[in-house]
């Protein structure tokens, strides 16, 4: 009878990246907590123990980063990237950044991102197939989130070219940060400063104009370099989850015809087959924080000065939260899931990524009611910090 190979997990491993579900398996039952010592940083994989950790930043800081590769070099953080901020000066930044994101405004983008997907595919129609990232995954964040920050057309493909560039890494290898934490967008840089001159009704002012007290008590509007900032975290985050939320919507719903053919059947179930593809395949596995005391999980001991990484994808398939969590099911009562995060630094974008999702699925589905994917020409890419379809050409039926 053979013995198991001990468990390895490598979050820059292409060959793990491909299919990390066996692997976070493993993690749950054999190695809750997890050392990687080869890069130097522990895991946990449980629900309970996310569950614990992410809404605790004193212990479990972001102020570091929330990126592995980020966290262990040590890079000074510029002021204003809210996801890599504590209180207090994350909960200043974040009431600042709300304003973006209230309902009123996303609501409001609803029939932009309905008449983009109709417009893009309606053509298609007819068709025997094409690439549905390239036709709408590439394409429909840029726009919708261009379109919430007032981007101008002429700056749209070079921001999401830049976001796309950084978080890039070859297979195996680490982001690269030696130019700072936070990608350069020299033509939102050059936008923004048109904006200091010409002020208008609009976002990007209402931001400039904004006054605050900041952690240190002083009244005072953000800096030229904080809104640049501030812009260009929402452009990239905005840009690239989005994006790879609908080519697993192309890709999960041609593996599972019976659940694609329930909603075409009833278009209600629409809401919540995006929160279990939300589950089911998450854009980013792990969130990393900095440990800032000794923590004890499972018996063992984090040292203070830890990198952790919270394995996002783990603990949605964790067997105690989720009944048979590797079947998609688009009926599954999801009462709150890891993807987004949890606590403080929940995504703000959550409910523009659940709009767009939401009524790319409804389009597609009322046009294209049966597709396979012809999977030996898709391109499923993994980096450090996204997993999901860089090419998915589908095959109409």
């Amino acid at each position: 009878m053979g013995t198991e190979e001990p468990i390895r997990w490598d979050p820059y491993d292409p060959v793990i990246g491909k299919d990390p579900y066996p692997v976070y398996r493993r993690l749950r039952e054999e190695a809750p907590l997890y050392y990687n010592d080869a890069h130097d940083f522990y895991a946990v994989s449980r629900y309970e123990d996310l569950d614990r950790g992410l809404p605790d930043w004193q212990t479990f800081s972001s102020a570091r980063g929330n990126i592995l590769e980020l966290i262990k070099s040590g890079i000074e953080i510029p002021p204003g990237t809210l996801i890599f901020e504590d209180p207090d000066a994350h909960g200043i930044h974040r009431r600042l950044l709300t304003r973006m994101f209230t309902p009123r405004r996303i609501g409001a983008l609803e029939p932009m991102v309905r008449d983009y997907c109709r417009r893009t595919l309606d053509p298609l129609v007819g068709e025997k197939g094409f690439d549905l990232v390239a036709a709408v995954g590439t394409e429909l964040p840029m726009r919708v989130i261009s379109a919430l920050l007032g981007i101008p057309d002429e700056a749209q493909e070079s921001i999401r070219d830049s976001a796309d560039k950084f978080i890039t890494t070859e297979d195996g290898g680490q982001m690269d940060f030696s130019a700072g934490a936070v990608m350069d967008t020299e033509q939102l840089s050059a936008y923004i400063d048109w904006r200091i001159k010409n002020p208008s009704d609009d976002l990007v002012t209402e931001l400039l104009t904004a006054e605050f007290e900041d952690e240190h008590g002083v009244r005072r509007t953000l800096s030229r370099d904080e809104v640049v900032t501030y812009m260009t975290v929402v452009a990239g985050a905005g840009n690239e989850t989005t994006g790879r939320l609908i080519g697993w919507i192309g890709s999960l719903l041609a593996q599972n015809p019976d659940q694609r053919r329930d909603l075409v059947a009833d278009p209600s179930l629409i809401p919540n087959a995006v929160e279990e593809v939300l589950r089911y395949e998450p854009a980013g596995h792990a969130i990393a924080r900095a440990v800032m005391t000794d923590q004890e999980f499972h018996g063992q001991t984090v040292p203070a000065g830890s990198a952790l990484l919270f394995i996002v994808a783990a603990a949605n398939r964790d067997e105690r939260r989720y009944p048979d969590p590797d079947r998609f099911d688009v009926r599954r009562k999801i009462r709150h899931q890891m993807t987004f995060g949890y606590g403080i630094h929940y995504c703000l974008g959550a409910a523009l990524a659940r709009l767009e999702g939401r009524v790319a699925m409804e389009e597609i589905l009322k046009r294209f009611r049966e597709w396979e994917v012809d999977w030996d020409k898709a391109n499923l890419a993994s980096t450090s910090t996204v997993r999901g379809w860089e090419s998915l050409p589908i095959i109409l039926r």
